[in-house]
């Protein structure tokens, strides 16, 4: 049980006999009762104290000068603090009706006349006493019940909460679940591809028609497990804020339009019947991350469309946003997969043997990259079979001012000289078979030191260096190369699988030209070595 402060007395009087006389006879039974007894020589000094202490009952003179008891009882309980503190009125006058009245409005409960007798003082002390005890007994209680009722509810927000995060955790897990199974799905199937491929190559029997279908299948299914490593690493660069931009002035509806036109070049629209309308809108932005948006959105598209079905994309503009939408005919999206279709790992069929495939991570990548531009994306659809519009919007800005570009003298040197250093035996025999087959004159080592010794005989034009070699790394390798004036102006592209921005800006700093991340498609690694040397490369 807490411990309860004693309840206070207050004994007003102007008399200083008679205040000396009834706190003197309060003071008898203040041990027994458990009370403590103030006196007050005023009216105005009994205020002071009220205005201090809380009171359990209060004795007051009827008769003082000044301020006397009606008045001070009125202005005690207008204060709304002190408004409910008993007050017993002490008089040596028989009180009449009016009297009584008046001292009754005033808040007064009982009477006292002098001479007071003590039993009777007792009597009625201790009920007021044993009331404040009680009183205070039960805020206490009151006090402690709303605190544990607090403590509870904190409690209960905590447990449902702490529910909440594991339902959570446990939709994630599942996610996480499926896509792993499902990127074993994907993995597999090109690899299965490739492995079949490669082995109808080696069989004595193989018709050059096939070996031709074989080579095919072999790059098809190469680049698409290249997309689909490169999707899981933009994500993870977008998720945890690796992804830099590389931001400018363009044109978004040149960008949709020339993405369109790749895919018509490429045959991958052939199945729909693809409509585009665009009309000029600027944004600051960077190229490649926009293509990966418009691509992604196109691809979504073309995924959950069946042959037949139409896919329209457009590009408006208002006073501050340019915004891109990619509407489908196609299967739609559910009530209940629509405000999810962002997040990681979502997909609208998660069996393995769905015929549109991917890894549910394409939406969840565009979200970002949109965002990093500072802009916002969304989805809309009427529900299954309905058909769904993607729709990106980015801030608009003005066009850039027309720069004429400088004019370049173009001579036929011929294609330049290449160095190859590149220490896993296959990746450099296949790539230095590529290059002879473009008719570049190609030379090649396996590691860093064996690439300086080939550099300073051969005097190659162009060197191709894999970052990750043993003994002496690519980076080494371009700062010896930029140190020796035998080799100081020769032009260095980087090989690597690393793509962040931090890899880049090592690759600069180590005196590299251009960096090209593993694997390297043979149409990249032309543009790559076309832009080091514009003049002296035809393919």
């Amino acid at each position: 049980m807490p411990k309860i402060d004693k309840p206070k007395i207050l004994v007003v009087n102007d008399d200083a006999n008679s205040l000396f006389a009834l706190t003197s006879l309060l003071a008898q039974w203040s041990d027994q009762e458990s009370f403590e007894v103030i006196a007050a020589r005023s009216g105005e000094e009994g205020l002071r104290q009220v205005l201090m202490h809380d009171f359990a009952v209060i004795l007051l003179d009827v008769n003082m000068p000044g301020m006397d008891g009606f008045e001070t009882a009125e202005a005690i309980h207008q204060r709304a603090k002190s408004a409910d503190i008993p007050i017993i009125f002490v008089t040596a006058f028989v009180a009449d009706e009016l009297d009584r009245l008046k001292a009754y409005q005033r808040g007064a409960v009982d009477f006292l006349f002098t001479p007071i007798i003590p039993q009777i003082l007792h009597a009625k002390i201790s009920v007021f006493v044993a009331l404040a005890m009680k009183n205070e007994e039960l805020k206490k209680q009151a006090r402690q019940l709303s605190q544990r009722t607090t403590e509870l509810t904190a409690t209960n927000k905590r447990l449902t909460r702490e529910m909440e995060e594991r339902r959570v955790a446990e939709r994630q897990n599942h996610a996480k679940d499926e896509f792993l199974a499902m990127l074993g799905h994907e993995l597999r199937n090109p690899l299965s591809a490739i492995s079949s491929a490669a082995s109808l190559l080696g069989l004595p029997g193989a018709s050059a028609e096939s070996m031709g279908r074989a080579k095919q299948i072999i790059q098809r299914q190469s680049r698409h497990l290249g997309r689909i490593v490169d999707d899981l690493l933009d994500l993870s660069r977008a998720m945890s804020g690796k992804i830099l931009l590389n931001l400018a002035p363009l044109n978004m509806a040149d960008l949709v339009t020339s993405c369109l036109n790749t895919y018509r070049t490429t045959g991958r629209t052939g199945g729909h019947a693809v409509t585009l309308d665009v009309e000029p809108g600027w944004v600051s932005g960077d190229t490649t991350r926009l293509e990966q948006i418009i691509s992604n959105l196109l691809d979504n598209a073309l995924k959950y469309t069946p042959p037949g079905g139409a896919i329209h994309i457009s590009c408006d503009c208002d006073d501050k946003e340019v915004s891109v939408s990619v509407e489908d005919s196609g299967m739609g999206i559910g009530a209940e997969l629509l405000p999810k279709v962002f997040d990681v790992f979502v997909q609208g069929t998660s069996t393995l043997d769905r015929a549109q495939g991917g890894l549910g991570i394409g939406l969840a990548l565009v979200r970002r990259l949109v965002e990093l531009h500072g802009g916002a994306i969304s989805a809309h659809s009427d529900g299954a079979g309905e058909g769904s519009i993607f729709t990106f919007r980015l801030p608009r800005i003005a066009p850039p001012a027309e720069q004429r570009s400088p004019t370049m003298e173009n001579t036929d040197t011929g294609k330049p000289t290449v160095l190859l250093i590149e220490d896993n035996d296959d990746g450099r025999e296949m790539m230095a078979m590529m290059l002879s087959c473009y008719g570049f004159e190609v030379r090649h080592a396996a590691d860093g030191l064996q690439g300086l010794d080939v550099a300073e005989q051969f005097r190659p034009d162009l060197a191709l260096v894999d970052i990750g070699l043993p003994g002496i790394d690519g980076y080494e390798v371009a700062r010896r190369l930029r140190a020796n004036p035998a080799t100081h102006d020769m032009k260095l592209i980087a090989l690597t699988g690393y793509g962040l921005a931090e890899d880049q800006r090592r690759v600069l700093e180590a005196g590299f030209d251009l960096h090209l991340v593993k694997p390297v498609d043979i149409d990249n690694l032309m543009k790559a070595i076309a832009s080091c040397a514009p003049a002296a490369v035809k393919t």
